[in-house]
């Protein structure tokens, strides 16, 4: 079982380095990421994700700087480190023609847990991941979404301290993702830390209390989504106007109405957009005003910036291949190390 958690952080990462034929996927990355949380890595294909969970989980070795998870160091400590942690790839690790409790079972033998021990430890996770009643039936007759919440059980069957998520939804529809965001959620509700990479940037926005931007082997920006999002600026005011004519009047008008200094009006789509900082006052007075010019709008709306507009600000031309084909190096890691 893993030792109390204390004041240190769950993983600490110091100019960790990393090249393939002469090639750096990690170019001195740092990282620190608190227990009970989940922590977010996003970057364009390339960027070293998948690099840094391998080498955290034990699976490759880096060439220079630090890594430590759970307070041992990865290099010199890795068993220490293997007990302590669970990781899931993008390829379930499950034998299709057993059930999903006789797959947790052999999971448990193989962590020496004991026949009553697997058994028992499989009934838990079963229920704690809504399993319970397809327990008995073949992975093989799983849906997507259920195979990836067994698999996260799989995962921690040893009550590990730290899990790593390696795109974990990709390829599932969006009922089966929003199984697994659930699951997540429940894992870090249960004081495991999750460290997660994702190519859905949604993703990030709804599981990540922390996100990590790299690019080039390093970490260019960090936040919470929110903070990310500040980057871009605060909240917009977008009004598409029903006649073309009219879109410099309105123009005028909702600049006032938002007392912003700045607008952006586009006539092929007949929308304005200013930046406000009340955001209900600035819509109230842009209706009220618009409405007194007696110019009709189509639409009115407020809006934040996205998480993926704060990627592709920060990443550049290179997010326009982001995450949909990794080209870190990769293997098919199994559902715990």
């Amino acid at each position: 079982m893993a030792d109390s958690v204390s004041n240190q952080p769950a993983i600490v990462v110091e100019g960790l380095r990393k090249a393939y034929r002469g090639r750096a996927a990690l170019a001195g990355l740092d990282l620190i990421v608190p227990y009970g949380m989940v922590h977010a890595l996003l970057g364009p294909n390339g960027a070293g994700k998948t690099t840094s969970v391998r080498i955290l989980s034990t699976l490759l070795r880096h060439d220079g700087g630090r890594a430590e998870v759970a307070g041992f160091d990865v290099r010199r400590h890795p068993d220490e480190v293997r007990y302590r942690i669970g990781l899931l790839g993008q390829h379930a690790a499950l034998d299709e023609g057993l059930s999903g409790r006789q797959n947790l079972e052999m999971f448990g033998r193989l962590y020496h847990l004991g026949a009553r021990g697997a058994a028992r430890r499989a009934d838990e996770l079963l229920e704690r991941f809504g399993l319970t009643g397809t327990g008995r039936k073949p992975v093989g007759q799983y849906s997507g979404g259920m195979r990836r919440r067994l698999d996260l059980a799989a995962g921690l069957i040893t009550r590990p301290r730290v899990l790593f998520l390696d795109e974990p939804t990709t390829g599932l529809d969006p009922r089966g993702r929003a199984e697994v965001w659930a699951a997540v959620r429940s894992l870090v509700g249960g004081g495991t830390t999750v460290l997660l990479t994702t190519q859905y940037l949604e993703e990030a926005d709804q599981l990540a209390d922390r996100i990590s931007v790299i690019d080039t082997g390093r970490v260019i920006a960090e936040g919470t989504a929110d903070e990310l999002k500040a980057r871009l600026g605060g909240d917009r005011l977008e009004v598409v106007v029903r006649h073309t004519g009219q879109l410099d009047a309105a123009a005028s008008l909702i600049a006032a109405a938002a007392r912003a200094d700045a607008v952006e009006s586009d006539p092929d789509s007949r929308r304005i957009s200013v930046p406000v900082a009340d955001r209900m006052s600035a819509l109230t007075e842009t209706v009220r005003a618009l409405a007194t010019a007696r110019i009709e709008a189509e639409d009115i709306a407020l809006r934040r910036p996205t998480l993926d507009e704060v990627f592709l600000h920060l990443t550049g031309e290179r997010a326009s291949t982001t995450d949909t084909k990794a080209t870190d190096t990769k293997q098919k890691e199994g559902a715990a190390v």
